[in-house]
């Protein structure tokens, strides 16, 4: 079997090395080269034809989503968005995902080691790589062309709490459910992997876009009706409870899955404190995050919501949440919206 092909560009002579070592590390990956700026890895792009590209978004010459969407237009590639940690990043990784980027992953820092960067890297590598593009780019004109809905009010109030976790693929997936929720919809909490500071660029812009309330989950936010709580990059978020009323806790602790924040986390917490009065989904993503999270839902009496393969983007997650047992209906993402408000009301 042949390696996959990755072409590094990023104008930091360091991360340029240290992705080439450490990538080539890994007997299934070569790197086939290495470029400062867009107008070099052009010309590498043609020549090489690299299976998968890591690219920076800030470079001289010309900036990563400009190269980026010459790309997507002229010559069609896997591309992983190789951002730094910087607050104003999360909009311009956000934006990259819309051009194209199949996912975003946080250079080293103050909160990524190069190990813990690496072990994500290489992961997301392989699984980008085992992706039809094709598929990629029909299910992305998809949701861009689907008209929303007319939403409906719900019928009843309901005491359920809806708990999220996705990965690759998710923030789109994401997006099309909460733009179908009415604004009376049950509390809904979401881990989507992104990294820091991108979490919250995240919420910002589905907040502008939904009917109901997004945002990025604070420490002790009490969960409501019509508002849904994203888990902020770099820190895990567990559902909590004081009396009568929900709400969310943030905790450091160490990577689940090589993934800080972790669907399994939070799932495991929905199953101890929710219980029955749950639906958990669990929607388009890599490895094995969420799937005994969800069979822990599942065991304490709620319903399980899983994502079908052909509207998954990367078919991993849900996938072992099936062969694990945890799932009880599979869903497509265009009536998934539907199905949760159903088994919200039961």
């Amino acid at each position: 079997m042949s390696k996959i092909k990755v072409l590094v560009v990023d104008d930091s002579a360091f991360v340029r090395k240290v992705f080439t070592e450490k990538l080539s590390n890994d007997p299934d990956i070569e790197v086939i080269g290495s470029a400062v700026d867009p107008y070099v890895a052009r010309d590498m792009i043609v020549e090489r034809n690299p299976d998968v590209i890591l690219l920076d978004i800030e470079m001289p010459r010309m900036d990563g989503l400009t190269f980026l969407g010459k790309i997507m237009k002229y010559f069609p590639k896997k591309v992983i968005v190789v951002s730094s940690l910087a607050e104003s990043g999360g909009e311009v990784a956000l934006k990259a995902v819309e051009l194209g980027a199949i996912d975003v992953v946080a250079k080293p820092g103050n909160s990524y080691s190069v190990e813990e960067m690496t072990e994500q890297l290489i992961d997301k590598i392989k699984a980008v790589h085992a992706i039809s593009l094709k598929k990629i780019q029909f299910n992305n004109q998809m949701n861009s062309n689907n008209v929303i809905e007319k939403k409906q009010s719900m019928i009843r109030t309901t005491n359920k709490i809806i708990a999220i976790g996705a990965s690759t693929g998710g923030t789109e997936a994401i997006q099309y459910i909460l733009q179908r929720m009415p604004v009376n919809c049950p509390p809904i909490i979401i881990v989507q992997h992104m990294p820091m500071h991108f979490t919250k660029a995240f919420a910002n812009r589905l907040n502008e876009i939904c009917e109901i309330k997004v945002k990025e989950a604070e420490n002790r936010d009490i969960i409501s009706p019509g508002k849904a709580l994203i888990a902020p990059g770099n820190l895990h978020m567990e559902l909590s409870r004081s009396g009568a009323v929900y709400n969310v806790k943030l905790i450091n602790g160490p990577m689940v899955h090589h993934q800080r924040p972790a669907v399994d986390v939070l799932f495991q917490s929905v199953a101890k404190y929710a219980g029955k009065n749950a639906v958990g989904v669990l929607l388009t993503g890599m490895g094995k995050d969420g799937a005994q999270g969800l069979l822990s839902i599942k065991n304490s009496g709620a319903i399980t919501l899983a994502q079908d393969e052909k509207s998954c983007v990367v078919y991993g997650m849900p996938r072992e949440a099936v062969e694990l047992g945890a799932v009880q209906k599979i869903i497509p993402l265009n009536r998934m919206t539907q199905e949760i408000l159903i088994e919200a009301a039961r």
